[in-house]
């Protein structure tokens, strides 16, 4: 019955990973498509200073044209008065540097239109591909979620059949102790203040837990966010050492890190073990060591 209930605890914190990289990849797509939107705007607003541009460079080409196709009495007359003259060719030059500026305001606004429009068009693109991937990985929890309801049927039914001694036996089956102390101080003492709270598949309190799940609820009464799966768990913190665990600190067991309890000190450790096992101490020798981190 062990193995079949350490088989379901795995495929537990299997189905809760994938259900923390599906909400993972659903907050990608959206930021995605935000920013999709924002280079649409982006496009948008230098499509109109183009078109603003546009008819600017066409105005002042269209007025050093008008100045250029004078008439022969104008020639004249521009000869005669060499103020006008002079007066002419600032008006040309100026006319001509206002129509250069327009000119590279109109090619800086057709390339933001273009860059714009490319970055829109790939994160579009991005966040389709990613969409395809979340469908994809959303079959494969509603298969593994499949998978787990079966195994905890499974042990749930073997639970209920045992005798009162057989009952015994699997919920002291890590050789529960009585802790020197009930309380404790940050994490711990939320901890410990479970004691005897019944075991639930994927629950993080304040009634049930798994193992992962107490770990989260006990560090969320301090104010502070730890990862979800005994895995993460195991991963997210600063790893330390055997001899130097703190209280507060959690301790992963088994192979892939199916495991997780918070060691509370004196050599002792709070977990949430399996189902039909309350929440109980337990010397932290008492399963294979994984490793440990400190939050």
């Amino acid at each position: 019955m062990e193995e079949v209930s350490h088989e379901a605890t795995a495929k537990s914190e299997e189905v809760k990973q994938l259900e923390v990289e599906i909400e993972e990849g659903q907050g990608r797509i959206d930021g995605l498509k935000q920013q999709a939107d924002r280079a649409r705007d982006r496009a948008q607003g230098a499509q109109a200073a183009q078109r603003d541009f546009q008819h600017d460079v066409n105005d002042l080409a269209g007025a050093k044209y008008r100045s250029l196709m004078v008439d022969p009495v104008t020639n004249a007359i521009a000869a005669a008065n060499p103020q006008n003259a002079i007066d002419r060719a600032a008006y040309l030059g100026t006319l001509t540097r206002n129509t250069e500026r327009a000119v590279d305001k109109l090619a800086a606004a057709t390339a933001e239109a273009g860059r714009s429009h490319t970055d829109a068009s790939r994160m579009v693109a991005e966040a389709n591909f990613q969409q395809s991937q979340l469908e994809r990985q959303h079959r494969v929890l509603a298969a593994e979620q499949d998978e787990l309801q079966n195994r905890i049927r499974e042990i749930e039914e073997q639970v209920a059949a045992l005798d009162e001694a057989a009952r015994a036996l699997w919920e002291n089956k890590n050789n529960p102790l009585a802790p020197i102390s009930l309380t404790g101080e940050g994490a711990v003492g939320a901890a410990l203040s479970k004691l005897g709270s019944p075991y639930g598949w994927g629950a993080t309190g304040p009634n049930q837990f798994d193992c992962s799940g107490l770990m989260v609820w006990a560090y969320q009464q301090q104010g502070k966010t730890i990862p979800r799966t005994s895995q993460a768990q195991l991963a997210g913190g600063t790893p330390v050492s055997r001899a130097d665990l703190q209280p507060g600190d959690i301790v992963g067991y088994y192979p892939g890190v199916t495991h997780v309890g918070m060691y509370i000190g004196n050599g002792q450790l709070v977990h949430a073990s399996d189902y039909g096992i309350p929440v109980q101490v337990v010397s932290v020798d008492s399963m294979p060591w994984a490793g440990a981190v400190r939050y």
